[in-house]
């Protein structure tokens, strides 16, 4: 049997114990996993918690393992320290290790100093004082060397000399965005997907026990086709390295890439990169090849998406609703009560933007199968995922936005096959059979209050998201 197949079931097979509902079957060239599959279980090793779900760290631990030539990460945010001990063990092993991280991560907690420290904002202090817990082996209120190299894998990545850089390479202050979650392994195998390599996208808040991690899903794909377009877009970042010239490239300053079309085992996939500049016609752009996927759907469309925001999808949406497709949409709580929602447009709701302009994108047909997940206190909904008529899905790191279609460093996925499609069927039914859905009172009362001059919404709310 072939090393690759080997890989691909190990792979499968070594995610843990079973879990409550019987495993479906994976499609043999792309196989989907969740962290919080209730197919599977597994130990978080950091907490020591049984749990349901797919351990993505070791799904991805096992196959830096198995490189054999190359690996190329591009990822916004690493902190997960196995992680990092399997890219030092490759590079050991003599395989050529690359790493490139979003520059606002490419400090380790550790490295800050204490002025740095006091002057974090309220949300970075707590992932500060996350990290110190993390790392705080011994409880001891202070962390020594040793419990920094063991716990900060960026601190341990320096430490250990492997050759990264981040988006302020190209002599910017930073593109965007550096927004990808790739994996290149031997010019053969693509890890993509949307969670970061971190505790709260993969397993849970470390000093949250009933957090079980973002809900994420990731993929790996073997085809050599496929991964010579992400070495590609890896290179182009890239440039010559750490130390050369300015000549990485992040965000529209890379050469636009038209859409990629693949047949993999049978599974129709296709490919694009973000972002692409403004004046690039919409069908050439991320959420132009999003638009193309949802108008050609005949049956159902299913969305599990972080944010989305980008006001011509609503448009989409709304016709295919109007040709009486069914709809479904799940967007995190975080972001879809604010004005910039696409799921004021579907609520039928106009939003305050709207009412200032003069304009309405309120849908005239409103839907009520839009809402929110029903999670637990602390995680999040960072699935950026749709399932059209039951055999296609929409996948990757991209979200649904006009900052991740013209400003961030991302990749879409299209894949039309039943077996694929159907691990987030699941996965989509798991998280809309306790979801909340409707507006919140708060909501429609400031839109009411918006639109007959009394609203008072901060700007945060109006302004398009930057993710």
């Amino acid at each position: 049997m072939a090393m690759a197949a080997l890989v691909a079931i190990a792979t499968v097979a070594c995610q843990g114990q079973a879990g409550i509902v019987p495993p479906l079957e994976q499609h043999p060239q792309i196989q989907v996993f969740f962290n919080h599959n209730q197919a599977a279980k597994y130990t978080d090793p950091y907490r020591n918690i049984e749990r349901l779900g797919d351990n993505l760290e070791k799904i991805i631990v096992d196959n830096i393992n198995a490189a054999k030539s190359s690996l190329d990460i591009a990822v916004q945010e690493l902190r997960l320290p196995n992680i990092a001990l399997a890219i030092a063990d490759a590079k050991v092993r003599g395989i050529k290790v690359r790493l490139i991280l979003e520059n606002s991560y490419s400090r380790g907690w550790s490295e800050l100093s204490d002025a740095e420290i006091a002057d974090l904002a309220p949300r970075e202090r707590e992932h500060y004082q996350e990290f110190f817990k993390f790392a705080d082996l011994n409880n001891d209120g202070q962390l020594s060397e040793n419990e920094r190299d063991r716990r900060d894998a960026i601190r341990f990545i320096k430490l250990v000399n492997i050759p990264w850089i981040d988006d302020t390479a190209d002599g910017s202050k930073g593109s965007g965005l550096m927004h990808h979650k790739f994996i290149v392994i031997d010019n053969r195998i693509v890890i993509l997907g949307s969670p970061n390599f971190t505790m709260s996208d993969i397993h849970g808040d470390f000093t949250r026990p009933d957090t079980r991690g973002n809900a994420n899903n990731l993929l790996r794909i073997e085809s050599p086709e496929l991964a010579a377009r992400f070495q590609q877009e890896f290179d182009i970042m890239w440039g010559d390295g750490p130390g050369g010239k300015p000549d990485s490239l992040f965000g529209t300053n890379k050469p636009l890439r038209k859409i990629d079309y693949f047949i993999i085992g049978g599974a129709q996939v296709r490919l694009k990169f973000s972002p692409a500049a403004k004046d690039v016609a919409r069908e050439q752009t991320s959420n132009g090849l999003i638009a193309t996927a949802i108008a050609g759907s005949k049956k159902s469309i299913d969305m599990a998406l972080f944010v989305a925001s980008d006001r011509y999808l609503s448009s989409i949406l709304q016709d295919k609703s109007q040709q009486n497709i069914p709809i479904r949409a799940l967007v995190d709580s975080r972001f879809a009560y604010r004005d910039y929602s696409i799921t004021l447009d579907m609520w039928g709701i106009q939003s305050a933007k709207d009412c200032k302009l003069g304009t309405n994108n309120a849908w005239k047909q409103p839907i009520k199968t839009v809402g929110v997940p029903n999670l637990v206190t602390g995680d999040l909904l960072h699935h950026k995922f749709a399932v059209l008529d039951r055999n296609s899905v929409i996948t990757g790191s991209h979200n649904w936005t006009l900052a991740g279609n013209h400003t961030n460093d991302e990749a879409l996925v299209v894949i039309q096959n039943d077996k694929v499609a159907a691990h987030y069927q699941r996965e989509y039914d798991r998280l809309y059979q306790d979801a909340s859905f409707g507006p919140s009172a708060k909501l429609s009362q400031a839109s009411t209050q918006s639109c007959n001059g009394k609203g008072n919404l901060k700007k945060e709310d109006l302004k398009d998201p930057d993710i």
